[in-house]
């Protein structure tokens, strides 16, 4: 069974219901990988980033089970991990998420180029820059929450290097997506964010970086990642700039989905990236891109009506929670029914003869677990597909230092922080 991989195998809801997945094995198989990442899955800090190694093992499962894969599919593409995978294997690829800067640098990553080029440009762009206007065309909203996080200074030259970009690369070129990346990427180490923290916090002592001298040392990173990547084999990937719930499902159907859901109440993603939405003008107001962001703490729920369409794993754990609290429980309950959709878009995009592999964790709250897994298993059951095989993975980087502490950070100390060890695999065929 898949080359030798070990699953637990579910083939109703009921099963889900009965035994959760408790039985799946901790076979080791997705546990690491057998080579360092390449470097282009290093030009932008992403939080929660999908190892890339896992889009390999989905595509040995495949080959092992006898799919036939030409066109590969992420619905939650981030950052554009599996994409990059896709295209390397010279697999065609199709991909859409919700927020605008992980599609920029999922773009980026899937551009073929070379390094030299991006050097080239990027000494251009630099040289240009202290002739450049001061001067931006971001709204009185945006600057007010801008300079919040900017010394005068790191705010007018960053002004300058992004009328720099503007005058020297056209925004058609393939390009553009590249230098937006680079200017995003050094707009934390040029302000007063704090360092490592999962959620916006100013530091007030903290030294800015010096906006040319991070812009060139960032542009050499990328020009570097470029060269070692080389040119790439497959067909351009399709990165669309929305929704899984509402986005227009892909012409052509695939063959293999590899995707790993936000988890429920985790990271707020439209504050984690306010400086690049407001700089590069995805937003006036960052908190514009929360709506509909799947697992955000954001949505309206009218809970006495949605609590009904929840599935049996869902309806179990939401009024569980309830009862400890309600807020928390309506969070959920939202979260849950987008899973549900999700399930039933994936079936609808897959080919018959395809597979879905997701990766997702559970978590706890208010010590009640919330068996994302299960209720994934039971949906995606539910919404067509005739099996779903079940294998837990370790999450190496995360076992020596399993809690956070209060600033966010990695640590042994136990804390009310923890960091979840564990993940699931859950691999859905029709």
């Amino acid at each position: 069974m898949g080359g030798g991989m070990r699953f637990m195998e579910v083939t109703s809801p009921e099963q889900v219901l009965g035994r959760r997945l408790d039985a799946a094995p901790l076979s080791g198989e997705w546990d690491h990988g057998d080579r360092p990442e390449p470097r282009l899955h290093r030009i932008h800090s992403y939080p929660a980033k999908f190892p890339a190694f896992l889009t390999e093992r989905a595509l040995a499962y495949g080959l092992a089970e006898g799919l036939h894969i030409k066109r590969v599919a992420d619905v939650f593409c981030g950052c554009g991990t599996v994409a990059f995978e896709s295209r390397r294997a010279g697999l065609a690829f199709w991909g859409c998420d919700i927020n605008p800067v992980a599609t920029m640098i999922a773009r980026t990553k899937s551009t073929s180029c070379s390094g030299k080029a991006v050097r080239t440009r990027g000494s251009v762009i630099a040289e240009a820059l202290p002739r450049m206007s001061r001067r931006h065309g971001l709204s009185a909203t945006a600057v007010a929450r801008l300079r919040r996080w900017f010394t005068d200074k790191a705010f007018a030259d960053l002004a300058r290097l992004r009328n720099a970009i503007e005058d020297n690369v056209p925004p058609r070129s393939k390009y553009r997506p590249v230098f937006d990346c680079a200017f995003s990427a050094i707009l934390k180490g040029c302000s007063r964010w704090q360092q490592r923290s999962i959620k916006p916090a100013l530091d007030p002592d903290k030294v800015p970086q010096d906006v040319r001298t991070a812009f060139l040392t960032q542009v050499e990173a990328m020009a570097q990642a470029f060269d070692e990547a080389g040119m790439a084999v497959g067909p351009a990937p399709e990165i669309e700039h929305a929704n899984v719930l509402t986005v227009t499902a892909p012409t052509t159907p695939v063959d293999l989905i590899v995707t790993s859901p936000p988890y429920v109440t985790s990271y707020e993603y439209a504050d984690l990236h306010q400086l690049s939405s407001l700089w590069l003008g995805y937003a006036d107001d960052h908190r514009q891109l929360r709506a509909g962001c799947i697992g955000s703490s954001q949505h309206a729920l009218n809970f006495r009506q949605a609590h009904t369409a929840l599935n049996d794993t869902g309806r179990q754990v939401v009024f569980t929670l309830y009862a400890e609290d309600p807020t928390a429980a309506e969070a959920v309950a939202s979260y849950f029914l987008d899973m549900q959709r999700v399930a039933a878009r994936c079936h609808e995009f897959l080919s018959a003869a395809g597979a879905a592999v997701f990766v997702i964790g559970n978590t706890r709250y208010r010590d009640v677990e919330i068996d994302n897994a299960a209720h994934l298993a039971e949906a995606l059951l539910q919404a067509g597909f005739g099996r779903v095989r079940a294998a837990r993975r370790r999450i190496s980087n995360k076992c020596a230092t399993p809690f956070r502490d209060g600033d966010g950070r990695y640590t042994r100390i136990r804390t009310a922080r923890p960091i979840y060890a564990e993940e699931f695999v859950l691999i859905a065929h029709p």
